[in-house]
């Protein structure tokens, strides 16, 4: 390929990246809007858990498919998906048929995420160039992030929220037909490796049971939910059996072995589990209990668009003068300042403390990952950085998709006991309507207090779930910095 045609490609492989970017925010600053239409505000979890799913369970299948047929197919059915989900959205008229196709596009979204970076390792054999093109992809990524809430707002205001997910479809259509036309393959020879079928369909199986056992909590029996959890318990054990036999594995057992690298993954899990509670429920906050538009709900998410780059860049300042888990935990730090400002905030709380908790959520958030990746392919061996770093990526999305069922069913719980205690007079239905600010204008203005308070107790107890979380991975970082700093200091001694 020539480098004019290596540019066009990754221009058009970036653009994936932007699409995912715009997403990730986009659909927080709509979220109001669509539960308002839809009168699906307790199933407002499952919008967010099932893209995150089929993102996550998805991301590994998309890796092993590209050996077979192809990174370019790969990427194009990948992408395609997500335009075809992206478009069913869009024309949704129900809130199941919505979080059916956020499944779809959640699919296609996982190919998008893993096979760009498979690409790059083709097309830039220089480790700086390659690097070069990374930076320029999260920097993609964080440009379409700040973008989001703007547009999303902008639209769901002047147009209707089903133009939030149309506008992904033709952004598609151009990262396909431009990645056929310029991009000629580079193909590897696997057909002596059978593909791990049986571990693939273990691996969406349980992982489907278990987020069913989480997202109907509260809504079932207990009888239901012990059987989903016993399902995917089995499920799982036999993918482990499986996976330990297989000769090439979709998650190789090896990983679980290398215990620096099961304290990565772990801080990965605690850390991105509680940052759903911010990146979902503020615009929330700010549309349902201040009474703001859908554009200056979604504003909420720039600050930390813009500190999570500040929070990256500083990294790569102190690395190699900070000991990488001390940068952790400021990270952790940053992000709990954020989340005890929310808890700490009443009803009448500012717009101001909103912006002020987003920024330091972004200085977190990108500190955190940019060491904590770093270290995933630093702990693993040599032969194992590619499958640690999409693994990192699924515990992540596996994480936030778990986290964020919880944290819809705290939602939910403390709406019912409200719109309960009410005595007749506050509805379900008018707790949809209080999250969109141009519905909200037609509620009783006497009620509009209580309702407040009712959807602030939700989001409330969910930011203090979220601390709970993060002390958690606080007391982990700590522990490993204490023991990497004993062991330094016996070499010394020595």
């Amino acid at each position: 390929m020539s480098k004019k045609n290596i540019w066009i490609v990754t221009a058009a492989l970036l653009l994936s990246n932007a699409m995912i970017g715009l997403d990730a925010t986009i659909i927080n600053t709509a979220l109001p809007a669509i539960i308002s239409d839809l009168h699906g505000i307790q199933l407002m979890g499952w919008i967010v858990a099932v893209f995150l799913l089929g993102t996550a369970v998805s991301t590994a299948i998309w890796s092993k498919l590209g050996e077979r047929i192809g990174n370019k197919k790969a990427y194009q059915i990948a992408t395609l998906t997500f335009g075809i989900g992206a478009f069913l959205e869009g024309m949704s008229p129900s809130i199941w048929f919505l979080i059916g196709a956020r499944l779809v596009m959640g699919i296609g979204a996982g190919g998008m995420n893993a096979l760009p970076f498979i690409i790059y390792a083709d097309l830039y054999d220089n480790i700086k160039q390659r690097a070069k093109i990374l930076g320029i992809a999260t920097a993609s990524y964080s440009t379409a992030s700040i973008i989001g809430p703007l547009v999303g707002g902008w639209i769901v205001d002047t147009f209707s929220w089903h133009w939030v997910f149309y506008i992904n479809v033709p952004l598609a259509l151009i990262s396909i037909i431009v990645i056929g036309i310029y991009f000629k393959d580079v193909l590897h020879a696997h057909d002596n490796v059978p593909f791990d079928y049986l571990g693939a369909l273990l691996l969406v199986c349980g992982l489907v049971s278990l987020l069913m056992t989480f997202e109907l909590m509260g809504s079932t029996t207990v009888v239901g939910m012990v059987a989903l959890l016993v399902l995917a318990i089995v499920l799982l054990w036999l993918l482990f059996r499986n996976e330990s036999r297989s000769t090439d594995p979709i998650i190789p057992i090896r990983l679980f072995k290398n215990r620096e690298l099961v304290i990565d993954l772990l801080l990965f899990i605690l850390i991105w589990g509680a940052f759903i509670a911010f990146n979902v429920y503020i615009p929330m906050w700010a549309q349902g209990i201040l009474g703001t538009s859908a554009v200056i709900g979604g504003v909420t998410q720039i600050p930390s668009s813009i500190t999570n780059f500040m929070g990256s860049e500083s990294t790569s300042y102190l690395n190699g003068r900070v000991r990488q888990m001390t940068l952790v935990i400021v990270g952790i730090v940053a992000l709990m300042v954020a989340f005890v400002i929310m808890i700490l905030g009443p009803t009448t709380m500012s717009y101001v403390g909103l912006l002020v908790a987003s920024a330091f959520v972004g200085v977190g958030v990108g500190m955190c990952f940019t060491v904590l990746q770093i270290k995933v392919q630093t702990d693993a061996e040599s032969r194992d950085v590619p499958i640690a770093t999409s693994f990192s990526y699924l515990v992540r999305m596996l994480s936030q998709t778990f986290t964020s069922s919880i944290f819809g069913v705290v939602l939910n719980r403390a709406l019912a006991n409200g719109v309960g205690s009410s005595h007749g007079r506050i509805s379900m239905a008018m707790m949809n309507e209080l999250s969109d600010a141009s519905t909200s204008a037609n509620l009783p203005k006497q009620l509009l207090p209580e309702m407040r308070t009712i959807l602030h107790t939700g989001l409330h107890n969910i930011m203090l779930i979220a601390v709970a979380i993060l002390i958690v991975a606080l007391v982990l970082a700590g522990v490993n910095l204490w023991r990497t700093r004993a062991a330094a200091a016996a070499v010394r001694a020595e």
